[in-house]
């Protein structure tokens, strides 16, 4: 589920390079409603084009942020989904992507076949199926150590609960350049760790007239991240100082964690105070608690800080989204979220 991009795709064969997944690779072969997206569509063919048209077929070759890749003929497809326990809704005509050349994806559960697209872009299924949904989609993401046997349920249009006034909070999307068109670009204007504002100048998160900066929430990255190339100040460094402090005052021990994370700390015997951060947005104040906002590895008595150095922009990552109702409002043009115990959201 990826909201920073809009290509659906799954594995198909006959594959060239494919990862392992537990259920059988679809075979667009065996298929009766599957054919093939023709180069004279407006997504492969014209100055909008998300693809390109060679030797006759509709291909694409996406790019993740990552490294990973992705390769295959642009298609379309019936779609199933749960409506509920026991009932299912067929989408015709889908746009997808059959990838048979993949690289450099790690998925730790080989229940995944490839990744659901809910961006802006008009290939996502919110934009596909826009009309139906009332331009609205909503999910909580469960805590990830409780993940696996609670999974994450996409909801749509009228399906999305209803929060109480008093708890929801809204902030709208804004726009950012060209080349990113199709993000869900939020208008941060503060952060703070542990209740120590730190007094970002408003314009320090946006956009930066090269076309990078800003601040998107993504579903897709796994990690959050802060720019080190924000204007007028290194806020990723700020932000980490503050952290750093907060620990130190705590006399925690500085130890060395996976790759990406910079203040990572042995975690003393019973310990539970972590420093929560707040995303300070314009009209909205995203707060992430405790063991949400930090990677903890119990088994071998560490925590990081769950936050990334980032190059071309600050993200929201899927980490800083636990236990959060999120809802992309295209009919109001925000983002709603409050406070929930994802595990509790069932069909």
């Amino acid at each position: 589920m990826d909201t920073g991009g809009g290509l659906i795709w799954t594995q198909c064969q006959p594959c060239k390079r494919c990862f392992p997944q537990n259920l059988e690779i679809y075979d667009p072969r065996a298929s009766a409603t599957y054919v093939r997206l023709p180069c004279s569509h407006p997504l492969c063919n014209g100055d909008g084009r998300l693809y390109d048209c060679i030797n006759g077929e509709c291909v694409y070759d996406a790019q993740y942020g990552g490294g990973a890749t992705t390769k295959g003929v642009a298609s379309l497809e019936s779609f199933q989904f749960y409506i509920s326990n026991a009932h299912t809704q067929t989408f015709n005509n889908v746009i997808f992507g059959c990838s048979n050349d993949n690289s450099d994806f790690s998925f730790q559960q080989r229940d995944v076949s490839g990744i659901f697209g809910l961006s802006l872009s008009p290939d996502s299924m919110a934009s596909q199926s826009s009309s139906l949904i009332h331009r609205r989609f909503s999910y909580c993401l469960v805590p990830f150590r409780d993940a696996m046997p609670h999974p994450v349920i996409l909801r749509f249009g009228e399906d999305i609960p209803q929060l109480p006034p008093g708890q929801v909070q809204t902030t709208l999307f804004v726009y950012s350049s060209p080349r990113r068109y199709y993000f869900f670009f939020l208008e941060l204007l503060d952060i703070s760790v542990a209740n120590h504002r730190l007094g970002f100048h408003p314009d320090t998160f946006r956009t930066r007239p090269d076309g990078l900066g800003g601040c998107y929430i993504d579903s897709g990255a796994l990690l959050s991240q802060i720019d080190v190339n924000t204007v007028g100040v290194n806020a990723y460094e700020a932000v980490m100082t503050v952290f750093a402090a907060y620990y130190g005052s705590r006399n925690l021990k500085r130890t060395t964690g996976p790759g990406g994370f910079e203040l990572c700390y042995e975690t003393p015997a019973n310990y539970h105070d972590f420093a929560a951060i707040t995303f300070h947005f314009n009209g909205a104040d995203y707060s992430v608690y405790g063991e949400n906002g930090h990677f903890i590895d119990p088994a071998n008595g560490f925590f990081c800080v769950g936050i990334l150095r980032g190059g071309g922009g600050t993200v929201l990552g899927a980490w800083h989204q636990q236990n959060k109702r999120i809802i992309y409002d295209g009919g109001i043009g925000g983002l709603q979220f409050a406070d929930e115990q994802c595990v509790n959201d069932i069909l």
